[in-house]
């Protein structure tokens, strides 16, 4: 599946706001990400196809959330999330649908419903947070450092997201919620030291 504009246009702002702000090129972000020049340009200008390993790594080489380069900023005291209307980042063997990002009290959540295809695999070098899963249908394998877990409907698993992991469905489509839980990045020196520049 392809991404829409809209989730391109935000990744495109959300990517360049965030390189900038660290002070990268573009050469050295491909070097941290292990994503080509070129295909991160495409990406900064909208023109490329995201895919989850894409925004994984840039998650783990920028060290920030998933949804600090997916989402704009969400309004409103209740929230509604209607399937029909919700983006899926593709990957190798999952779709994903963010559904929610929770900030409180120096954690960040996302909410994920997260479909792995059948005889897919889906493999992740590490990345930022703790990752949780609770299988809803079918039987997930769960690969976390070498080591490999079956969870059946209702089971639940959580790991630290930074060792290498994979989840695969050799039995069938699995559907399961993907939580993602980091802590709430501190600011950046520099930051601190401009806020207390400023005129007051």
């Amino acid at each position: 599946m392809t991404p829409s504009s809209s989730v391109r246009q935000t990744l495109a702002a959300n990517l360049r706001r965030e390189r900038n702000r660290r002070g990268l090129s573009l050469s050295e972000l491909s070097r941290l990400s292990r994503i080509g020049k070129a295909t991160l340009s495409q990406l900064e200008s909208a023109t490329g196809n995201p895919t989850i390993e894409t925004v994984f790594s840039l998650s783990r080489a920028l060290d920030l959330p998933i949804s600090d380069l997916l989402e704009t900023d969400p309004s409103g005291s209740v929230t509604v999330v209607r399937a029909a209307d919700t983006e899926v980042l593709s990957g190798e063997g999952v779709d994903l649908r963010p559904l929610r990002r929770i900030q409180t009290g120096g954690l960040i959540v996302e909410v994920y419903d997260q479909q792995v295809r059948t005889d897919g695999r889906q493999a992740s070098l590490g990345h930022a947070g703790t990752e949780h899963t609770i299988v809803q249908s079918g039987q997930l394998d769960v690969e976390v450092d070498g080591h490999l877990t079956r969870l059946g409907p209702g089971d639940y698993i959580a790991f630290d997201a930074s060792i290498p992991h994979g989840y695969a469905a050799p039995e069938g489509p699995v559907r399961s919620v993907l939580l993602l839980q980091y802590r709430t990045p501190r600011p950046r020196q520099d930051d601190d030291e401009s806020a207390a520049n400023a005129p007051h």
